[in-house]
């Protein structure tokens, strides 16, 4: 049985950031140290960008100042994530070798000076990130520094360039097996696009005009499996050397460019960076929804591995957060399963691309407000760490999300490019968050059988498999709600007879489906009690099926905009965030599905893991909160009963 987060915790939440020594002279390290103690940090990623370091010519390897930096880190107690360097290669593998540097669709060579500046299917990348990975392995393999593995980090390039064209069309070849399977699939018919060779077909390059669709679907999907073997690679190397050792990498935030699905099979601890903007009024939503999806890939406690303690470097404007909202949002991460909270990075950097941003030890040094509140944060999360590590949420609802149908449907010559499917799952999710509906998220293939309600905000494509498994899951006594542009496609983007698979317009209660109405900015639908936005459709109900609502104006009027048959409901649109919260509370509250607490004040969420209450203030003004019996904040130690107040960002953790 592989290693997993809990041989790393044993009973604490981890608690750290990114450490860059390299950045810094020696005799800054044992500051820092003594800082980390001072704070509570006890483990820090170390080695992330540091190719050009370890190996600063080729062959050559430099270990001291890592073997010395290790040493003193184990000194002080505190654990090493040793991360492979491979994400940011050093100038002279690319001045050396050309053909690691990854081109556009258009051909540009994106050059070193930066960082993932690598191709996925370059054999020399994969040989020199092969080469560091096996020294860091072997030398450090018995440290007792070393806790975890992470590996290279934020995946996330694409390559159109030659090397990646040979591994596209083997890629191809086991997909497809011949060129007439491949045609098939890829409808070359239209437009004169049929292939009588493997090695006439190409990335999907520059075009003088639209490209084929389900071409750049499959190497969507190609350049996802590409990165996955780059992982794997370093992987297996680590692991043969450290067995015991658990191996993650990094997801970037509901990240377009890897199926994580399939990614977190292959992690032992499955991590992600989150860094909501402190601006946006949703930033909590989106951080939940984030933290929702991880938990679900990792099937249990996950690893926030990257936030920002303070500001961000990347938006036009960068705010800082706010007093006491990293702290409320990282409790928020281990409500919902974290049972690590890290962080870009330690130190802030004084040189370099990343100097603006925030760092646990900011620029103000140890007297600054964001260390100070860090020294609290790692106090609270020792508090807690016994009680919460290891435990899980449960979910009555599951959110449906694929990666494959958001490539499909992420594509030009489309009805309404307005319909953007991240914005879209946000919105669904919004409305069950507010109403303090937990939800797990899951795969259309996964076993649905032990949640009460199932909501597909939108699955453009899908498979035959897919389908059945969601009459399955209504036939079994569940109940289904989906939004608009579900199972229009198959899994080659070829539009079903009917424009939704006939199965699921049965299953709806949908005699027919005239025409798609997109909708434009600032466009709404009227209809029963509701606004419907961004879209809507010209549909017929079957004679057995219960039309809840009916547009109520404008060429749809009197036609159905929410359908069901039973335990099965479509919306033909997006009702405005009130009309969708509404609309799924009372759905689920007929499946059974219940609040985690009833009657919270406006801005309180309220999270159960395992036996503590979690309750996370994301206002400024206080509020009280009624509490379901006797409570301990485990925070405070008060004994409570039945009221609590919170002040700005407050945060409760309850035992009962």
């Amino acid at each position: 049985m592989r290693p997993g987060l809990r041989d790393v915790t044993r009973g604490r939440i981890l608690f750290g950031g990114d450490y860059n020594p390299e950045q810094w002279p020696e005799e800054t390290w044992r500051e820092d140290v003594r800082l980390m103690r001072e704070a509570g940090v006890n483990a820090v990623t170390v080695g992330v960008f540091s190719w050009a370091r370890l190996e600063p010519r080729p062959g050559a390897r430099e270990f001291g100042w890592l073997d010395r930096l290790m040493d003193l880190l184990h000194e002080h107690g505190v654990g090493v994530v040793l991360a492979t360097p491979t994400a940011a290669p050093p100038p002279w593998l690319g001045r050396l070798h050309p053909d690691t540097l990854p081109r556009t669709e258009d051909g540009r060579i994106e050059w070193w000076g930066g960082r993932q500046h690598f191709s996925h299917s370059s054999a020399a990348y994969r040989a020199h990130a092969a080469a560091i990975t096996e020294a860091l392995a072997a030398r450090y393999a018995d440290h007792p520094a070393l806790t975890l593995w992470h590996i290279n980090n934020e995946y996330c390039t694409a390559d159109h360039g030659d090397e990646a064209a040979a591994r596209f069309r083997r890629w191809l070849r086991a997909r497809y097996g011949t060129l007439d399977a491949l045609n098939t699939a890829w409808g070359t018919a239209f437009w004169s696009q049929g292939y009588d060779t493997w090695d006439g077909i190409l990335p999907p390059r520059t075009p003088h005009h639209l490209r084929n669709p389900a071409q750049v679907l499959d190497f969507r999907r190609f350049t996802s499996d590409m990165l996955l073997e780059c992982f794997t690679a370093e992987r297996d190397i680590v692991t043969r050397h450290t067995p015991r050792v658990p191996v993650t990498t990094n997801f970037m935030p509901l990240f377009i460019g890897q199926d994580a699905w399939r990614w977190a099979e292959e992690e032992d601890v499955v991590s992600v960076d989150l860094y909501p903007d402190p601006r946006d009024p949703l930033g909590a939503q989106h951080g939940a929804l984030v933290q929702d999806l991880t938990r679900s890939q990792a099937r249990g406690p996950w690893m926030l591995m990257e936030q920002a303690a303070g500001r961000v470097d990347w938006r036009a404007v960068n705010h800082p957060r706010p007093r006491g909202l990293h702290r409320l949002w990282s409790f928020q991460a281990v409500a919902r399963g974290a049972d690590a909270v890290c962080h870009f990075q330690w130190r802030q950097s004084r040189q370099g691309a990343e100097k603006f941003h925030s760092g646990m030890l900011g620029h103000a040094g140890e007297r600054g407000r964001t260390f100070q509140e860090i020294k609290r944060l790692g106090a609270e999360l020792a508090l807690i760490g016994g009680e919460v590590t290891g435990t899980r949420n449960h979910a009555d609802i599951a959110v449906l999300h694929d990666w494959h149908a958001w490539w499909a449907s992420a594509q030009d010559s489309r009805p309404s490019a307005r319909v953007d499917h991240p914005a879209v799952l946000h919105a669904w999710h919004r409305a069950l968050w507010e109403a303090h509906l937990t939800t797990d998220f899951a795969h259309p293939d996964h076993d649905l059988g032990g949640y009460r309600l199932v909501v597909v905000p939108q699955s453009y494509a899908m498979t035959d498999a897919a389908i059945d498994n969601l009459l399955g899951y209504v036939r079994a006594g569940g109940t289904l709600v989906c939004g608009f542009l579900t199972g229009v496609a198959d899994q080659d983007d070829r539009i079903r007879p009917g424009g939704m698979d006939v199965r699921l317009r049965e299953l709806f209660g949908i005699d027919v489906l005239h025409e798609w109405w997109p909708l434009e900015e600032g466009e709404s639908a009227d209809c029963d009690g509701f606004r419907g936005t961004l879209w809507s459709e010209e549909i017929e109900a079957a004679e057995d099926a219960t039309v809840e609502a009916r547009y109520t104006g404008g060429e749809l009027g009197g036609l159905p905009a929410v359908v069901r048959r039973d335990r099965a409901w479509y919306l033909s649109t997006l009702p405005e965030p009130d009309a969708l919260r509404a609309l799924l509370t009372r759905i689920a509250a007929d499946a059974g599905a219940r609040p985690v607490l009833a009657g919270l004040p406006a801005r309180v969420e309220a999270v159960r893991r395992g036996e503590l209450l979690f309750l996370l203030h994301h206002g400024r003004d206080p509020v009280t909160v009624d509490l379901p019996g006797p409570h301990t904040d485990l925070l405070t130690g008060d004994k409570l009963t039945g009221q609590i107040t919170l002040g700005q960002y407050g945060v409760a953790v309850l035992r009962p």
